[in-house]
């Protein structure tokens, strides 16, 4: 079962999609996407690993290769993602590293072939995103970039997914 959970930033999703996965009676992995750039970024990351002590959970950093690592992870185990944003950016920074720029295209096929490695595998996964399309639009190409590759990235999980959650203010409305 794939479960989805998006909302805004600080929206309570992270929680939410926290709170799912430890309602589950099943070893818990969590895939943080989340490069270590800076002091602020490590205190955050930290805060989340308090969130997390304690309730047994093994923790896998993985920015890039979310497939692959979702293709080896032990059947049984519940599996949180968080968050595809992040993964979008980090995506869009090794192409831009490498001279390439990411696409709209090839956002789809990455999200797709996530979408299957979460339904190959033989326990629930539960995807954190954030919605970053209800905002204004941005003033730049980059960032106008970042909002429509999160996008259509959210687009096919979410059609993919058994179940979808959009959280504000700490509240998941059920959608799917």
């Amino acid at each position: 079962m794939i479960t989805f959970v998006t909302g805004g930033s600080r929206s309570g999703k992270s929680a939410f999609a926290q709170q799912i996965a430890e309602g589950l009676d099943a070893p818990r992995l969590f895939i943080a996407t989340c490069p270590r750039l800076d002091a602020e970024m490590d205190e955050r990351i930290l805060r989340h690993q308090r969130e997390r002590t304690g309730r047994d959970w093994e923790t896998l950093e993985e920015p890039l290769r979310l497939a692959e690592q979702l293709n080896s992870v032990p059947a049984g185990t519940v599996v949180l993602i968080d968050c595809l944003t992040l993964w979008i950016s980090n995506l869009m920074h090794e192409a831009a590293q490498a001279g390439k720029e990411l696409g709209e295209e090839q956002t789809a096929v990455l999200a797709a072939q996530l979408h299957a490695a979460a339904r190959r595998h033989q326990g629930r996964t539960v995807i954190v995103s954030g919605e970053v399309g209800m905002g204004l639009v941005p003033d730049n190409p980059l960032a106008r970039r970042f909002r429509d590759l999160a996008g259509r990235c959210n687009q096919v999980v979410a059609a993919g997914a058994d179940e979808v959650f959009f959280v504000c203010c700490g509240l998941p409305l059920r959608i799917k």
